[in-house]
């Protein structure tokens, strides 16, 4: 998914080679993303770990270790974390903020204090006697560096809720249907659902672009294209 279109791809399973398939075997650009392991085996290059999963772990660690040692690192983290955002919310908020804006260079110069922070933060608690905040602290200092690349790219986006809500209307599809069985049973599926949700993004009537597209093939012209924002005439 990006910011102006989304592309489904109906598989049997999330693995790297799906990745491939649909971006290549090279890809250029900046993948957000959990910390699912196929991203990290495909992409090599810049990689923004969505900041929303790792928040909601916090508190769960803190519920399910019920130690001084999670109570602290929890508390840390989450505190860092706020103090991130607040930035990056002004940021992207513009004149409208109230606090008045920040600029892009701002943004990246006042959190630098903050992600070393977060790094020293998760190397204290790597050798914790509580397992679960040994893991989180694990995943947070690792792939530190993964968790800020959102502050020195335009266009990156700090979580990847936008593509976690684009399945759920294929999923609502999916129950009733009981999905497909057969290869072109998944085409058949993801193609309406590319064309109709990105026609949404762009703020065109889905109806209009497949009018449009039927009347191009009829005509033996070539179709129009999912990636322009204007509207087909």
């Amino acid at each position: 998914m990006a910011s102006i279109f989304v592309v489904y791809k109906v598989a049997l399973t999330r693995g790297a080679e799906v990745l491939v398939q649909l971006l290549g075997s090279v890809f250029a650009g900046t993948l957000c993303s959990d910390r699912y392991q196929a991203y990290f085996i495909y992409h090599k290059g810049p990689l923004q770990l969505c900041s929303a999963h790792f928040k909601r772990n916090i508190p769960s660690v803190r519920e399910l270790a019920k130690t001084t040692d999670a109570e602290t690192f929890c508390r840390d983290a989450l505190a860092l974390h706020a103090r991130l955002f607040r930035s990056w919310r002004r940021f992207r908020a513009g004149p409208e903020v109230h606090y008045g804006p920040v600029t892009r260079q701002q943004v990246i110069n006042k959190p630098i204090l903050l992600q070393n922070r977060f790094f020293a933060l998760a190397g204290r608690h790597l050798d914790s006697s509580d397992r679960n905040v040994r893991n989180l602290a694990k995943a947070m200092f690792q792939p530190c560096e993964k968790l800020f690349v959102f502050l020195e790219k335009d266009g990156v986006e700090p979580t990847n809720n936008s593509a976690e809500r684009a399945p759920r209307c294929a999923v609502q599809w999916r129950k009733p249907s009981f999905g497909s069985r057969s290869a072109n049973g998944e085409v058949t599926m993801a193609r309406p659902l590319t064309v109709t949700q990105t026609c949404r993004m762009q703020k065109r009537n889905p109806l209009d672009y497949l009018n449009h597209a039927i009347r191009s093939h009829r005509l033996a012209q070539q179709a129009p294209s999912l990636l322009k924002t204007s509207r087909p005439t």
